[in-house]
C-alpha cells in the first residue's frame, strides 16, 4: 500500500476512472522522483481530504474537512492548530500544512477508523526547554516549536505498524519510541532513529 491508496476509490465504494488512475500514476512518479515535491504533487489531486485526530491530554476530538476543491480550508487549519496547541502553556502556532498532509496519508495508509492519536504536537520554546532539561534526548532545536512534528499513537496498530507505515511514506523524519509506545513524525529531511 502506498500514500495514495487512499484515492483508489470513491465515498460510494465505486473503482476508480481510467483518468484518475491516468493521474495518480503522474502523481507517484512525480512523488517516486522528488520525495520533496510529494505534498505539491498530491496537492493537485482536488479529492475532499479528512483527518481524525484526537489530543490525549485534553481529550478533544476532531474530525474535520481540511481539504477541498484544491485548497486547505482555513477554519480547519485553526481547528487542527488550536489541537495542537502547547498544552502546557496554551500558546499555539500554526500547524505545517506537510505536517497535516503527512498525518492524512498515515490515516490513508493505515486504513483505520480510529483517530490519529497526538502525545505531543506543537511546543512553545519554553515548554521544549524544560522538557529538554528533564530528558536531553529532547532537540534543542524541536521540529515541534514550528509546528512541524508530532508525536503519535494509532489505535488498535502496534507502535512498530505505525512506525513502519511513517517510514515507507518517506516524508520526513520517523522516530521510534517503543517504551512510551509513540512515533515521532517530522517534515523535515528523510531520517529514522530510535529512542
Amino acid at each position: 500500500m502506498n500514500l495514495l491508496d487512499n484515492y483508489n476509490t470513491s465515498d460510494s465504494g465505486n473503482a476508480m476512472s481510467r483518468r484518475k488512475i491516468l493521474g495518480l500514476g503522474l502523481v507517484a512518479a512525480a512523488a517516486a522522483l522528488v520525495p520533496s515535491k510529494l505534498f505539491a504533487a498530491v496537492e493537485a489531486y482536488p479529492e475532499d481530504k479528512w483527518i481524525c485526530l484526537y489530543n490525549v491530554h485534553t481529550h478533544e476530538y476532531l474530525d474535520t474537512l481540511f481539504w477541498k476543491n484544491g485548497s486547505y480550508l482555513p477554519e480547519a487549519l485553526d481547528k487542527i492548530s488550536h489541537l495542537f496547541r502547547d498544552t502546557r502553556s496554551g500558546r499555539k502556532k500554526p500547524i505545517n500544512k506537510d505536517l497535516i498532509a503527512c498525518l492524512h496519508a498515515m490515516q490513508m495508509k493505515l486504513k483505520n477508523k480510529e483517530p490519529i492519536q497526538i502525545i505531543s504536537g506543537y511546543r512553545s520554546p519554553r515548554s521544549n526547554a524544560m522538557l529538554r532539561k528533564q530528558n536531553k534526548r529532547v532537540a534543542k532545536n524541536s521540529f515541534h516549536m514550528y509546528g512541524k512534528a508530532a508525536d503519535i499513537r494509532v489505535p488498535g496498530i502496534s507502535t512498530k505498524g505505525v512506525r513502519r507505515a511513517a517510514m515507507d511514506l518517506r516524508i520526513g523524519g520517523v522516530g521510534y519510541y517503543p517504551r512510551s509506545r509513540f512515533v515521532h513524525i517530522d517534515v523535515g529531511e528523510v531520517r529514522f532513529w530510535r529512542g
